[in-house]
C-alpha cells in the first residue's frame, strides 16, 4: 500500500512550515533514517528523515513552497515491491474520513481540495497524541472549527483515519453538545485583552509619496517575533528594576582566566580552549541568582504558577533581519568555559538557521545585551513563557564614592523586566540584588 509522507509538526507550535530543499527525487529509493527534504520553520531550517522504507513515487509539494500546512501530503512512497506509477497515481491510498451518523452532509466539503488538506498520517506525521494533556491528532480545518465552538479537542472522538478527529466530528460533536468546553474558555476570552490594530496598510502607504518607497515583505521569522512580542506586550503587565553593577573585579577575574587557558590544537592551530566574555558571567549570575531565589524560577499559566528546577537561561543573538533566543539550560550547574562554548556554538548555528526547536523555545529567563554597542541602559520585553528579562549596558567608567573616598570604577547598568503576574515588585528586587553580588564578587561563581 501506497505510503503518504505529510508535512511534520517539527514544535509543538508549529502550524505550516516552507518547504525549502528535497534532498531525494522521484525514482530513488529510500532507507529509514534517510533525509527526504528540509523545512524551514520561523526560526531554523530542520531535516525530516524517512521511517519507512520504499521507492520515492511522487513529489506532490514542490522546492520552495511556502506556508504548507503541518499534516499537509507532501510526497508519496511506494512500498517494497509496489508498482511506482500505480502508487503515485492513487494519491497514496488516502481514504476519506467516513461520515458521522448523526451529522448533515458537509455543505462545501465534497470537492476533493478539502479531502486532500485532510490526508492519511504517514510515519513522517506526528504520532496520534495520547490522552495525557499532548496535542490532539486533528486536521487543520477541525483545529480551526473547534477553537470557533470552543470546543476541548481532546474530548471529541475522531472518525477519520488512525482515530484523526475531522470536520464531520466537530460538527457532530456540536450538533449533540457531547464535547466539553475547552478549559476555562470562556473567563480566558472575557480576560483577554483588546487588541489594538493600528492603520490599515493602505492608510500607511497613502502617506508617502508612491517611488519613495520599496516593500520587503515579512518573512515567516519576522512575523513571528511581530507575534509574540506583541502578545507580551498586550497580556503581561510588565515592571522594571535598574541595578547599577561594578565591574572591575569581574574584568580582572575575567583576564586571568583567560590567560590561564589550556591550549587545544585544531584546523587553524593551536588556540584557547576558551576565552570568557562579559556576557559569559552575566548569563552565569543570572542562573545562579534564580537558584537562590527560586520563587523568581516560575511562570505563569490561569492555574498554576509552574515553579522551575533549573535555571535555563536563553540569549539574545541578532541574526541577519531577525532575533532568536537559543538557551542554556541548566546553566546555575555549568562551569563559565562549558557556557561560553556552548553560547558560541549555539550563536554561530542560530545564524546558519541550524537550530533545533527545543534549543531555542522555552526557558526560564533571557538576558539582552547591548553593551558592545555603547548603549548604556535599556528595557527589554518579556519573553513568554518566561517571567523576566535582564537588559545589560555598557561598562563605562564611573566616580564612585567610597568610604568617602572618591575612585574612578566601571559600571555597568543592568535593568530587569518582570511579570508581575509571577514576580512581586520585593522578589524582583531580591533577584536583581542577588545578580549584583555575583557580578560584583564574581570569585562566589567559581564555587
Amino acid at each position: 500500500m501506497p505510503i503518504n509522507i505529510t508535512m511534520p509538526a517539527l514544535s509543538p507550535t508549529m502550524e505550516e512550515g516552507n518547504l525549502s530543499k528535497w534532498l531525494v527525487k522521484e525514482g530513488d529509493k529510500v532507507k529509514s533514517g534517510d533525509v527526504l527534504a528540509e523545512i524551514e520553520t520561523d526560526k531554523a531550517t530542520m531535516e525530516v528523515e524517512s521511517v519507512d522504507e520504499g521507492t520515492v513515487a511522487k513529489l506532490v509539494v514542490a522546492a520552495g513552497t511556502e506556508g504548507v500546512k503541518v499534516n499537509a501530503l507532501i510526497a508519496i512512497l511506494a512500498a517494497d515491491g509496489e508498482d511506482v506509477s500505480a502508487a503515485a497515481s492513487s494519491g497514496g491510498g488516502a481514504s476519506p474520513a467516513p461520515k458521522a451518523e448523526a451529522a448533515p452532509a458537509p455543505k462545501a466539503e465534497a470537492a476533493p481540495a478539502q479531502k486532500a488538506s485532510e490526508p492519511a498520517p504517514s510515519a513522517a506525521a506526528p504520532a496520534p497524541a495520547s490522552s495525557g494533556g499532548a496535542r490532539p491528532f486533528s486536521s487543520p480545518l477541525a483545529r480551526r472549527l473547534a477553537k470557533e465552538a470552543g470546543l476541548d479537542l481532546s474530548a471529541v472522538s475522531g472518525s477519520g483515519p488512525h482515530g484523526r478527529v475531522v470536520k464531520a466530528d466537530i460538527e457532530r460533536a456540536v450538533a449533540s453538545g457531547g464535547a466539553k468546553p475547552a478549559p476555562a474558555a470562556a473567563a480566558q476570552a472575557a480576560a483577554a485583552p483588546a487588541i489594538a490594530k493600528g492603520p490599515s496598510d493602505d492608510t500607511v502607504l497613502k502617506l508617502f509619496p508612491e517611488g519613495s518607497y520599496e516593500l520587503l515583505p515579512h518573512d515567516g521569522m519576522r512575523k513571528t517575533i511581530a507575534s509574540r512580542l506583541t502578545e507580551s506586550s498586550q497580556t503581561v503587565p510588565s515592571y522594571f528594576v535598574s541595578m547599577d553593577c561594578e565591574l572591575d573585579a569581574l574584568m580582572k577575574l575575567r583576564a586571568e582566566i583567560n590567560k590561564s587557558s589550556p591550549m587545544k590544537k585544531t584546523d587553524k592551530g593551536e588556540v584557547p580552549a576558551f576565552k570568557l566574555s562579559v556576557n559569559d558571567f552575566i548569563i552565569k549570575a543570572m542562573a545562579l541568582a534564580l537558584r537562590d531565589v527560586p520563587m523568581a524560577n516560575a511562570s505563569w499559566t490561569s492555574t498554576a504558577r509552574v515553579l522551575h528546577k533549573h535555571a535555563d537561561v536563553g540569549v539574545a543573538v541578532s541574526i541577519p533581519d531577525g532575533l532568536i533566543t537559543p538557551i542554556v539550560r541548566k546553566a546555575e550547574t555549568k562551569t563559565l568555559s562549558a557556557i561560553s562554548n556552548e553560547v558560541k556554538d549555539l550563536a554561530r548555528r542560530a545564524r546558519d538557521k541550524k537550530l533545533k526547536p527545543e534549543e531555542y523555545q522555552g526557558g526560564t529567563t533571557s538576558v539582552s545585551n547591548l553593551g558592545m554597542f555603547g548603549v548604556s541602559n535599556f528595557t527589554s520585553i518579556v519573553n513568554l513563557p518566561q517571567a523576566s528579562i535582564v537588559s545589560i549596558g555598557a561598562g563605562v567608567e564611573k566616580p564612585i564614592v567610597k568610604n568617602g573616598e572618591i575612585k574612578v570604577g566601571t559600571v555597568m547598568t543592568a535593568t530587569f523586566a518582570f511579570d508581575h503576574r509571577v514576580i512581586d515588585g520585593a522578589l524582583g528586587a531580591e533577584l536583581a540584588s542577588a545578580f549584583k553580588r555575583y557580578i560584583e564578587n564574581p570569585m562566589a561563581m567559581l564555587v
